[in-house]
C-alpha cells in the first residue's frame, strides 16, 4: 500500500495500467485499493501543483501563525475547525514550537489578507497572537522544483 501511495503522491497521473505494471501487481487489484484508499478517506483528492507565478493571477499568498489558548474540552481542535471553515484558508496545520496552528489563504492583495487577520482571525476567542508571513516566491514545493534555472557544465547558474 505504500509503494501504491508513494505513486499516486509523486506522479497521480499514472494510469491503474501503469501503476500495476510498476508494482508488479495486476490492474484489478491496483483498482480496489485505490477505491480503498479512497473510502477509507485516506486519499483525500487528487491537485495538480501548479507555478502560479507562470500564470496571470493576480493574489497573494500568506502563511499566518497563530499563538492560541486550547479549550478545555476540544483542545486546539476547536479553534481549527472554526478556521478552516473561512472560505480563503487553504490550509491548517498544528504545529509544535512557537506558535500552535500555521495557517495558509490566499488573497486579492496584501491589504486583503491583512483585513482577514484583523477582521476574522485576530477577534476569534483563543487568539492570542498572530505573525503574518507572506509568500513572495516559491522555490520548491512538495518535492517539485519550481525555478527552472539551468547549471552549465561548471556547475555554474
Amino acid at each position: 500500500m505504500e509503494k501504491l501511495l508513494n505513486l499516486l503522491d509523486t506522479n497521480a497521473r499514472l494510469t491503474v495500467e501503469q501503476m500495476a505494471v510498476m508494482l508488479d501487481m495486476s490492474e484489478e487489484a491496483v483498482a480496489a485499493q485505490i477505491a480503498r484508499l479512497e473510502a477509507d478517506g485516506v486519499i483525500r483528492g487528487y491537485k495538480p501543483l501548479i507555478d502560479w507565478e507562470k500564470t496571470d493571477r493576480e493574489l497573494v499568498t500568506a502563511i499566518i501563525d497563530l499563538q492560541i489558548a486550547p479549550s478545555k474540552n476540544k483542545g486546539f481542535d476547536a479553534l481549527a475547525e472554526t478556521i478552516t471553515a473561512f472560505d480563503e484558508v487553504e490550509s491548517v496545520t498544528l504545529m509544535s514550537g512557537g506558535y500552535d496552528l500555521s495557517v495558509k489563504l490566499t488573497g486579492k492583495s496584501f491589504r486583503d489578507v491583512a483585513m482577514f487577520v484583523h477582521k476574522r482571525l485576530s477577534p476569534l476567542d483563543g487568539v492570542l497572537s498572530t505573525a503574518t508571513h507572506f509568500v513572495l516566491k516559491t522555490y520548491k514545493e512538495r518535492g517539485v522544483l519550481f525555478t527552472d534555472e539551468k547549471k552549465d557544465e561548471r556547475g555554474l547558474v
